[in-house]
C-alpha cells in the first residue's frame, strides 16, 4: 500500500508540450502524492484546472490522447486566404485563431466532474492565497500588468464564484499572434485585452506559498527543460513571417521566469524538469509550444519524459531537508 502524501503544485506553460506535465503528474500519483492547491499558466493552467476538478493524471492523459489539436486552431474566415489572410486576421482580430473550440472542450471536461465556476473550487477553510484550489495567470496588455484569477476578478467587477473556469483558462492560454485576445471591460467600460499568462509569468512558483517560512506541505513545480545542445532541433521550420512571429512570442515568454528562478531560494530544487526534446524512430527533435501537428508517437515520448523526470526528482527529493536549507535557515538568519 502506497502512503498518500499531499503537495501543492505549480505548472509551467508550454502549449502542446503540456503532455509532458501530465506524465510527471501521473508518476507523482503512482508514488503516492495527491494534489491540494494548484496553479499554472497557459497549458499549465489547463492541467491545473483538471486536477482541481478531480481528474487524475491517468484520466487527463486518456483525454489528451483523444484530442485533435488541429481543432484548437479554429479559423477565422480570413485565414482561408493563405498567408495574406493570416496577416489580415492578426490585423483585424489581433490573432489568427479563435479559442472558442478550446473553451467548449474544457467546459465539457470540467462538467463531467460537476465543476463549472470558481465557486465549485472553494477551499473548505482558507487563509491568504488558499480561498480557491485553483489559480491561473493571464496578461493584461492594456494596463501592462500580470493578472491572477480568480483573485483579480474584482478589478473588472466580476464575482469570482460565478465566473466560468474554462473562460479564465482560455485567457491564460491565449498565445499572442496565434489566438485572438480575450476582452474584459472594467467598471468604467474600458476594454482590456487579455492574453497568455506566460507573457509575464510562465512559471508562477511564487503564487502558492510566497516564501512561507514553515510550509505544511511542499509546493512542487512542474517545468520544462531545454538543453542547449538541442536548441536547433525543431520539427517545424519557420516557413513564413507568421510562424516566425509565433516563435518569437514563444521565445519571449520564458525570459521573466528564467531570471526569477535563477535568483530564487530553492525553487529550482523543488522543480521537476521535463525535457522537451525527444527521440522518435531514431530522430532527435524538439517539441515547441505551437507544434499542433504532434503525432501520437511524439505525444507518448513527451509523456514518458514527464514520467522519467518525476521519477528522477523523487529519488532525490526530501521536503524536510529542503525546508531546513531554504526556509528555516533563512528564518534563523533574519531572527539574529
Amino acid at each position: 500500500m502506497v502512503l498518500k502524501k499531499r503537495c501543492d503544485a505549480v505548472f509551467e506553460g508550454g502549449g502542446v508540450r503540456g503532455i509532458g506535465l501530465v506524465g510527471a503528474v501521473y508518476q507523482m500519483e503512482r508514488s503516492g502524492y495527491t494534489f491540494g492547491n494548484v496553479a499554472g499558466s497557459s497549458a499549465g493552467a489547463i492541467i491545473a484546472s483538471l486536477l482541481a476538478a478531480g481528474y487524475t493524471g491517468e484520466e487527463i492523459y486518456e483525454e489528451m490522447k483523444r484530442v485533435n489539436y488541429f481543432k484548437f486552431k479554429e479559423k477565422h474566415l480570413l485565414d482561408y486566404f493563405g498567408i495574406v489572410g493570416k496577416l489580415l486576421s492578426i490585423l483585424f482580430h489581433f490573432g489568427i485563431y479563435s479559442a472558442d473550440y478550446f473553451e467548449q472542450w474544457l467546459t465539457e471536461l470540467l462538467s463531467r466532474k460537476g465543476v463549472y465556476t470558481f465557486g465549485d473550487l472553494k477551499c473548505g477553510s482558507h487563509t491568504g492565497h488558499c480561498k480557491y484550489k485553483l489559480q491561473v495567470t493571464a496578461s493584461d496588455i492594456t494596463d501592462e500588468e500580470l493578472l491572477v484569477f480568480p483573485r483579480d476578478f474584482h478589478k473588472f467587477g466580476i464575482m469570482a464564484d460565478m465566473y466560468p473556469i474554462a473562460k479564465a483558462v482560455r485567457m491564460s492560454m491565449s498565445i499572442p499572434v496565434f489566438y485572438e485576445p480575450f476582452i474584459l471591460r472594467d467598471q468604467s467600460g474600458k476594454k482590456h485585452y487579455i492574453v497568455d499568462g506566460g507573457m509575464l509569468s510562465n512559471y508562477p512558483m511564487w503564487l502558492l506559498d510566497e516564501g512561507t517560512t514553515e510550509p505544511q506541505y511542499p509546493t512542487i513545480g512542474f517545468k520544462f527543460c531545454e538543453q542547449k545542445e538541442c536548441s536547433t532541433l525543431c520539427k517545424c521550420n519557420r516557413r513564413n513571417i507568421v510562424e516566425y512571429m509565433g516563435q518569437l512570442v514563444s521565445t519571449m515568454m520564458d525570459v521573466y521566469d528564467k531570471g526569477y528562478i535563477a535568483h530564487s531560494q530553492g525553487d529550482l530544487q523543488r522543480s521537476i524538469q521535463i525535457p522537451v526534446h525527444i527521440t522518435v524512430n531514431g530522430t532527435d527533435q524538439k517539441i515547441r509550444t505551437t507544434d499542433f501537428a504532434i503525432t501520437s508517437e511524439e505525444s507518448q515520448a513527451l509523456f514518458q519524459n514527464g514520467v522519467n523526470a518525476a521519477t528522477e526528482f523523487l529519488q532525490r527529493w526530501d521536503f524536510h531537508e529542503w525546508k531546513q536549507k531554504y526556509r528555516l535557515s533563512e528564518k534563523n538568519k533574519t531572527d539574529r
